[in-house]
């Protein structure tokens, strides 16, 4: 059996250390080399895909991909179709283009709203028509979150308010003149526009390849934090509390706006691991029947059930590259190579 990996990562960007790599990269290299497997970096090119594809197919039997595909110079297309055509040949991915499509597409939240964990009024806007036929009754039932499919960090995600004075009811369509406030989460600056004019504004989220605008209820909560499970497989390694900046606006949850992180065992958290890890096989049964990737994350917010009790709710998944730079020192690494090597080995047994 070949016990050759190759990593993928993108030239340039600010995600790289002193030595051109990722800093979780290397560390996981070294831990496979250490189980006495080999292991290299590879960076990718679109003018390289046929000279990658004939090189990791003739001496890779796995490949894992540390590129967030909207830092290629020409988007996801070539690269995507490359991981494809490696997996057909029997090269085992982690992950496929399927996988970080099917669970990491901000649209996988529309999916299951029936496990309870998002709310049911969560909708997926595909095109510009039916997202002005139905976002203007849909924020007439409160403050709502619209998120683009694309993007990262925040950008393209707005806390919706309505700011106007006349009285509106649940379930009425809100004219076109209809005043709000808005605060995108990349930053938590704020705009004021009119309906009809942010919506205009949006429609650039709706078009082009994998266009699409998420349409969520607002959780007032989240100014306690969000609260992120980071995963290897289908084992909690670590949960990360992640506070939002003080500020009357202030709701995003990403180091760039301000907010502060917290890193505990996921024994701290047991009730919402529970729940999660009881809720994962038919989550992964829904969004494609995929195995759970190799490293991913599932954010939370907290809300408040009918008795009032503290509840959960899952605001997006993440799995096309994951960094966890932060725990290092804690073996990390180790546990994503022991989980590259248990797959492979589970995959080539026959």
């Amino acid at each position: 059996m070949k016990n050759h990996v190759v990593f993928f990562e993108a030239e340039g960007g600010s995600d790289k250390w002193l030595d051109g790599h990722r800093k979780d990269t290397l560390p996981m290299v070294n831990s496979l080399k250490e189980r006495g497997w080999t292991a290299e970096v590879l960076k990718f090119r679109d003018e390289w895909k046929d000279q990658i594809f004939d090189y990791v197919k003739d001496k890779a039997v796995a490949y894992v991909s540390r590129i967030n595909p909207g830092n290629l110079p020409n988007g996801e297309k070539i690269y995507f179709e490359t991981l494809k055509r490696l997996s057909d040949e029997g090269v085992i991915g982690f992950e496929h283009p399927d996988v970080m499509r099917d669970l990491g597409a901000k649209d996988a939240l529309t999916k299951i709203t029936d496990t309870g964990l998002v709310p049911e009024d969560t909708y997926a806007y595909y095109t510009i028509e039916e997202f002005k036929e139905i976002f203007p009754r849909s924020i007439s039932y409160g403050e709502r979150v619209l998120k683009q499919n694309r993007g990262s960090t925040g950008s393209g995600i707005w806390r919706v308010q309505i700011e106007d004075e006349r009285s509106y009811k649940p379930g009425d369509t809100l004219p076109l003149d209809t005043k709000l406030k808005l605060t995108e989460a990349v930053d938590n600056h704020v705009e004021h526009r009119t309906l009809e004019d942010f919506m205009t504004f949006a429609e650039q989220y709706i078009v082009g390849e994998n266009g699409m605008l998420v349409d969520m209820r607002f959780m007032p909560r989240i100014k306690e934090g969000e609260i992120r499970i980071l995963m290897v497989g289908a084992t909690p390694i670590f949960v990360v509390h992640k506070k939002p900046a003080e500020g009357a606006d202030a709701f995003s949850a990403t180091l760039f706006s301000g907010a502060k992180y917290t890193y505990d065992k996921p024994e701290k958290w047991s009730d919402l691991v529970d729940m999660f890890l009881g809720k994962l096989p038919e989550v992964l049964k829904k969004l494609g029947g995929h195995e759970a990737p190799l490293i991913w994350t599932a954010d939370f917010m907290l809300d408040w059930d009918e008795n009032g009790n503290d509840t959960y709710v899952l605001g997006e998944i993440n799995n096309s590259c994951v960094g966890f730079t932060s725990h290092l020192d804690q073996g990390i690494q180790d546990k994503v190579a022991d989980r590259i090597i248990e797959v492979v080995k589970m995959k080539t047994k026959n």
